[in-house]
């Protein structure tokens, strides 16, 4: 998912506008979601681990609310981010099934 929404940001910050202001939003956010998560892998504690991945389950929500936006405002077409779409969704139900299994064991 990073290197494709790298390059779709690199597509819309050419665009004049709105577009490119949705691109660094969405740029922010995208890459943020794998940051906080290789952190959490060298987190200190249980619940450092958890407030890492809880920050990545919020950047990836937050990635998906961008790429619907993108689709409504007619920016980009669903077809050319469909896959993107699907990446982030299940990436957003993984880690909170990791944050939910994580809790469950304290």
């Amino acid at each position: 998912m990073p290197t494709y929404l790298v390059k779709l940001c690199q597509f819309l910050d050419d665009k004049p506008g709105v577009a490119r202001t949705l691109s660094q939003q969405l740029l922010r956010s995208g890459t943020s979601i794998g940051a906080n998560v290789e952190e959490a892998q060298a987190a200190q504690s249980k619940a450092d681990f958890l407030s890492k991945l809880m920050i990545a389950l919020k950047e990836s929500r937050e990635t998906r609310y961008w790429l619907r936006l993108l689709i409504a405002s007619e920016i980009v077409p669903q077809e050319k981010i469909s896959q993107l779409q699907t990446e982030a969704k299940e990436l957003t139900k993984i880690l909170g099934a990791i944050i939910v299994s994580t809790k469950g064991s304290t």
